[in-house]
């Protein structure tokens, strides 16, 4: 699950606390994609609620480094 590389996606700077930065830090680090559930939940309580996000990081389908959620929010994208 990728976003539209034609339509760009608004990243909000109160969604990236510092929960958040470090949950996608711990992620990639570790490849600890089994948490990407809680990335999403940091997220929804940063009040993003921006549904190709959440899907994203609640799907079962298999995650990697290079993820482009936690890319986005370590700025490595």
């Amino acid at each position: 699950m990728f976003p539209n590389p034609f339509v760009p996606l608004e990243w909000n700077p109160e969604w990236l606390t510092s929960t958040v930065r470090d949950l996608a830090a711990h992620i990639y680090a570790e490849r600890d994609f089994a948490t990407m559930p809680i990335l999403g939940d940091g997220l929804m309580d940063a009040g993003c609620d921006h549904q190709l996000i959440q899907d994203h990081c609640r799907s079962t389908k298999p995650h990697a480094r290079g993820c482009w959620v936690v890319d986005a929010i370590l700025g490595k994208t």
